[in-house]
């Protein structure tokens, strides 16, 4: 494979089939030119990134930040993308490799940022929260620091973004933020506070995390066939149907969005699991 750009020591950008694609080992293009091969075996990992605005940003990235920050990210995310079992968008490779770099800074400089929606995350997003936990130990074994849990928030919240893979961290807050407000009312409506070990509270959370998400896309569910189903279940679960309508008008007061008939059934059924099954 011949390298068409060199990035540093450890990094450069080669073509192969006609494709650009970014490598990286330690050395592999220590002294070496545009139009040198590099023997695949010295190769440690290979980006192929399907955007060209991508790659050219990841390039960058990877010509300004310590190989050893660039492999430390890959371990996370292979962990993650194992935990979850699930794929990851590609632009986590920028994101989170340049956070942990960034983090570990700013705390090497006496900088801590406080995370606002910790605890939030902690309760929404449990599992991507676990990897963030993992990340942080992951990283105090290699450089000797310990990041707040604040990071692992932070670290949590690219890991949800890349499995949305659609939007980007602002939307993230927002969704965060909306799941937040909604789960406010039902606390009050019921005067309850929920289990979050139970298997109906972790099925609610996911309900709910892409109800927000269609929420800030402006998308909805939209199936007249479910009416004659909805009309039961209103009469079945009058108290969660309620909350629902709660949930309903707060939602068109704040963010201008109509929830279907068949988006108020399912959050109705939800509710109805949540507050008398957890």
């Amino acid at each position: 494979m011949k390298i068409e750009k060199v990035l540093n020591n450890n990094v450069a950008i080669i073509i192969d089939g006609g494709e650009e694609k970014i490598v990286m080992g330690k050395g592999i293009a220590f002294s070496k030119h545009k139009g040198d091969e590099i023997s695949a075996d010295a190769i440690d990992k290979t980006f192929v990134l399907s955007s060209p605005d991508s790659l050219n940003q990841f390039a960058q990235l990877l010509k300004d930040i310590p190989y050893e920050y660039v492999t430390l990210a890959q371990e996370i995310i292979a962990y993650a993308k194992t935990t979850l079992g699930k794929k990851l968008d590609e632009k986590i490779n920028i994101d989170l490799t340049d956070h942990i770099y960034t983090a570990v800074k700013r705390l090497k400089d006496g900088i801590v940022i406080k995370n606002a929606l910790l605890w939030d995350i902690q309760r929404f997003y449990q599992d991507e929260y676990t990897i963030g936990t993992y990340a942080l130990d992951v990283i105090e074994k290699k450089f000797g620091v310990r990041l707040p849990d604040d990071e692992a928030g932070f670290i949590a919240l690219h890991i949800v973004n890349a499995e949305l893979s659609e939007g980007n961290l602002e939307d993230i807050y927002a969704i965060t933020q909306i799941m937040q407000e909604i789960m406010n009312i039902i606390r009050r409506t019921f005067n309850k506070d929920f289990d979050q070990q139970n298997v109906y509270y972790y099925r609610f959370m996911t309900h709910l995390r892409f109800f927000a998400q269609r929420l800030i896309n402006k998308t909805t569910y939209q199936d007249e066939d479910d009416m004659d189903l909805f009309e039961m279940i209103k009469k079945k679960y009058p108290s969660s149907y309620k909350c629902t309508e709660r949930i309903k008008e707060f939602v068109k007061n704040r963010y201008h969005y109509d929830i279907s008939g068949e988006e108020e059934m399912y959050l109705t059924i939800h509710i109805e699991r949540l507050v008398y099954k957890s």
